[in-house]
């Protein structure tokens, strides 16, 4: 038996029907890779045998009159892999946007909280992009109660591997299972836990009082990532719909690289300054840009920092970081230098504080009147009558650098999907693997028709400093062949091929 944690039951808490907190991954594959040829049936009986090596695939979410505590994870023992793995074909011609509106609609709907909290779409009928050849979509949506970001690439890792061929499972993890929850033990557990939380906020309290008035001390000296509340409100920070919308593009991870070296920054600056590039285009031609950057959300994995010992471990292990984006800023290369800055102040102030102390006051969750605030938040539509906690929500995963098979198929791409809130109804997602950043945007469809002009204009901004980097070394060049031309002398033999460089 394994208890939820706090912010793990949160996520359960806040869902609603227009407020899903599902995560999602859309994988576009090429079934010629796999061996014997593509049959459905055959993918999903592999899926079946490989998730025998992996529990958390077969849990279920279980309570009782007698748990005062969050809900545990038990055993599904009536699980069957095709209540949870389907099939439908992505409407003619079977392009990105006919693939991006089926999954949008998938994305809209709630998972079955009596069965494991994930679900497999397989859609048959993807064309490539040049028309010539077949290819399979493949959309797995996990609860965020059960997996945060780290954890769900974890799991969809165990599902891949580096070759077309299928692995061996792990032995040591076929028969392990989640378990059950006796009540007599689920009961007991469940009063420990709630007698010795108010034990927490001895050291709780002073910890979290601290962190306004060095807040405010930060912010008098220009080194504070900006408050909660503080952003301006754009036509996506309102009451959300259940209906979604999705977009997504690839840009060669070979050029994100190629700037980083050439400004000397890090790639989640690139990330970004691309995703403020790519906003600012976006909202000036809706007529919205404000004339305050945007805030976006930044989720920060905590996973192994120090925990407390009045913790529940739980899965999600991650806490927020507000930065400020460069969405005021016109210039491609100094909106690059202004994130540079900025992140590398919010990061600081974000270190400051305990990264334990949201996962702390998680705990705290009361089930019945979390889910009542988050459903009168919604009916009354009171994401409009307070200013706006952040504008959205931005992630950078980081995934291998090699080829990667799932179920046999070679993956073309994977685009991440995060969920959208009240008040924050924009996710853009980033994932690196095999030599391209992938671009996941996911919106409400009430606020953000068409989010296809988004991801263009992330790809737009990494090309427009790409250009910029060509422009720098044709200066180099021409600056070293007239110190050349000047002395004499052979040019540095060392210039920009240092190690430091």
């Amino acid at each position: 038996m394994e208890r939820l944690s706090g912010l793990d039951a949160s996520f359960l808490y806040l869902e609603s029907r227009s407020q899903l907190m599902h995560v999602s991954g859309i994988l576009e594959l090429d079934p010629g890779t796999v061996e014997g040829g593509y049959r459905f049936e055959d993918m999903r009986a592999e899926f079946d045998r490989r998730i025998r090596a992996l529990p958390q695939f077969r849990r279920r979410l279980h309570s009782s009159m007698v748990n005062v505590d969050h809900p545990v994870w038990i055993e599904d023992t009536e699980f069957d892999v095709e209540a949870h793995v389907h099939r439908v074909a992505v409407p003619a011609p079977g392009g990105d946007k006919e693939l991006a509106d089926l999954c949008a609609h998938v994305a809209g709907l709630p998972l079955d909280r009596s069965r494991p909290l994930w679900e497999m779409w397989v859609m048959e009928g993807l064309r490539s992009e040049d028309g010539s050849g077949e290819r399979i979509g493949v959309m797995i949506r996990m609860h965020h109660a059960g997996v945060d970001g780290v954890t769900g690439a974890g799991l969809l890792a165990q599902l891949c591997s580096p070759t077309p061929e299928a692995p061996e499972l792990d032995q040591k993890l076929i028969g392990v299972t989640a378990g059950g929850a006796p009540a007599l033990e689920l009961a007991a557990e469940g009063v420990f836990n709630v007698v010795r939380r108010p034990l927490s906020l001895v050291s709780l309290i002073p910890r979290t009082a601290a962190v306004p008035l060095r807040w405010v001390q930060r912010a008098r000296r220009g080194e504070a990532m900006p408050a909660p509340f503080s952003a301006p409100r754009t036509s996506f920070n309102g009451t959300i719909s259940p209906h979604r919308t999705i977009a997504f593009a690839q840009v060669p991870l070979a050029d994100v690289k190629r700037i980083k070296d050439a400004y000397g920054v890090k790639i989640n600056d690139v990330v970004m300054s691309a995703c403020s590039g790519a906003l600012r285009d976006f909202l000036l031609a809706g007529d919205e840009l404000p004339a305050q950057p945007l805030v976006g959300m930044i989720p920060v994995s905590v996973h192994g920092a120090d925990t407390e010992p009045s913790l529940v471990e739980g899965t999600n292990k991650v806490t927020g970081m507000f930065i400020r984006l460069a969405t005021d800023v016109a210039d491609p290369a100094g909106r690059l230098e202004a994130i540079r800055r900025r992140a590398a102040t919010a990061k600081d102030h974000h270190g400051e504080i305990g990264s334990n102390l949201l996962r702390s006051w998680a705990q705290f969750a009361p089930a019945t009147l979390l889910a009542a605030a988050a459903k009168v938040y919604g009916d009354r539509n009171l994401a409009e009558l307070h200013p706006v906690v952040h504008n959205l929500v931005i992630s950078n995963v980081a995934g291998p650098e090699f080829p990667l098979y799932f179920l046999g198929a070679k993956i073309e791409s994977m685009y991440p999907l995060g969920p959208v809130f009240h008040g924050a109804g924009l996710n853009i997602t980033v994932f690196s693997a095999d030599g391209k950043l992938n671009i996941g945007a996911i919106g409400c469809k009430r606020q953000l028709r068409d989010l296809w002009p988004l991801v263009r204009a992330f790809q737009a901004e990494i090309g427009a400093l790409l250009t910029g980097v060509s422009q720098q070394t044709l200066e180099q060049h021409r600056h070293d062949g007239d110190r050349t031309e000047a002395t004499g002398a052979a040019p540095d033999a060392h210039a920009g091929g240092s190690d430091d460089h």
